[in-house]
């Protein structure tokens, strides 16, 4: 009886709608990818395929386009020193800041894993700056910031070191640290989350041992929690790395890129181009785009090859 009932079950019903997707024809599949596929290209594929269009063309007035072949890219590559001054700070964002950003979390999350006095409220405390939109953070920092009136100058002046006062955002010695900082308040909450997920996941059994083995708790830093964490640090490596080559919000905000281009990323250096300097000429930007684009791809690859040694990284 309970044989019958089982193959019963296993056969579809007859009428019944339920097709599995191996049984589907090429037509059905077809017919329910369309509208991802539709989408994909519209929004994707042919953005794509237009900005390389137009970085071999000179776009004019009405969208009126003269080809120029690879003008635009030896314009850009030699002699276009705004450009690379915005590599030039997007790489101190990307290698300091992703730096710092792992650092700092894994260093908060020890501080929480270590049961520290206050612990639930500084876990609060750190982490909420990650729930703030960009907007909100950087005004918050330019207020911060302000020369006259900002808190930084006047804890600075209260504590007798008047002498350090300065405009941060206004000076293009301190911009870009500046900026940086901001970012780094920001995303060290959710790196430290990551970490300290990572911790809690660690075998209790390795760590007792290690305790009933007398281990010092640098030694077992070393030795222990950093190379169990290794995937986990390696894989918030490459997605810092990645949002920070793309770093356009915060700039944007606190400073637009200057002064003097001391803030200039590329991201915000191909808007200005594009939409700002009122050239109309959507060739040159989309040329800087694509070159990055492709700096990008270059380096993520380069990242992963390395990271692979001996890991396998896991998104």
């Amino acid at each position: 009886m309970s044989a019958d009932v089982a193959n019963t079950a296993s056969v579809p019903s007859k009428g019944s709608a339920g097709i599995g997707a191996r049984q589907a024809s090429p037509g059905t599949i077809a017919v329910f990818l369309a509208p991802a596929a539709v989408i994909y290209a519209g929004f994707i594929f042919y953005p794509v395929l237009r900005t390389l269009y137009n970085s071999l063309h000179t776009v004019g007035a009405q969208g009126v386009s003269t080809f120029v072949g690879t003008e635009n890219y030896i314009q850009l590559l030699t002699h276009d020193s705004v450009f690379w001054r915005a590599v030039g700070n997007t790489a101190v964002f990307t290698v300091v800041g992703t730096i710092a950003d792992v650092l700092g979390g894994l260093l908060l999350a020890l501080c929480l894993f270590s049961r520290a006095p206050f612990a639930r409220a500084l876990r609060i405390v750190w982490f909420t700056p990650v729930l703030m939109s960009y907007v909100v953070v950087g005004i918050i920092w330019v207020w911060l910031y302000d020369y006259d009136w900002g808190l930084i100058n006047l804890v600075l002046h209260w504590l007798g070191l008047g002498a350090l006062e300065q405009s941060w955002l206004g000076d293009p010695s301190t911009a870009l640290w500046a900026v940086l900082v901001t970012h780094l308040w920001k995303w060290l909450g959710f790196n430290m989350i990551i970490c300290l997920a990572a911790l809690y996941a660690l075998p209790s059994e390795v760590l007792g041992a290690a305790e009933l083995d007398a281990c010092g708790w640098v030694a077992k830093l070393v030795y222990i929690i950093i190379p169990m964490l290794r995937p986990t640090l390696l894989n918030l490596l490459v997605l810092s790395f990645i949002g920070k080559m793309m770093m356009f919000d915060l700039v944007w905000i606190m400073t637009g890129g200057g002064p003097l281009w001391a803030t200039e990323t590329v991201s915000t250096y191909v808007y200005k181009r594009a939409f700002k300097w009122n050239t109309f000429d959507l060739g040159y930007p989309s040329a800087i785009a694509v070159l990055w684009s492709a700096m990008i791809v270059v380096f993520i690859i380069l990242m992963t090859r390395l990271l692979r040694q001996r890991d396998r990284l896991e998104f």
